[in-house]
């Protein structure tokens, strides 16, 4: 079960990424828009999860050494826990939360 955790928070951070990349209420679409508590609420959940994958990843490379595997679900998780971590300033910042 443990082997699986990176690979399930990298499909989940994935999914939440495409999510708030299309919908997110920075976009200027006239479409469909998530609601900014929503948006919010998706980053830092999104940042979580893929932070722990990251987490484990990091013990996985620990424990067996230097592979692939670890190394690409680390890489994936910390880059997708980056980008939640921005998209969730960003959001932040734009309902006053930060700034002047």
């Amino acid at each position: 079960m443990r082997k699986s955790i990176p690979w399930l928070t990298l499909g989940i951070g994935l999914l939440l990424s495409l999510l708030l990349l299309r919908f997110s209420p920075l976009t200027t679409s006239s479409g469909f828009i998530l609601p900014m508590l929503t948006a919010l609420l998706m980053s830092e959940f999104g940042f979580i999860i893929t932070a722990i994958g990251a987490g484990i990843s990091v013990s996985d490379l620990l424990k067996q050494g230097i592979k692939l595997r670890p190394a690409a679900l680390l890489i994936g998780n910390l880059l997708l826990a980056l980008n939640f971590m921005n998209q969730g300033l960003s959001l932040w910042a734009e309902t006053g939360g930060l700034g002047p």
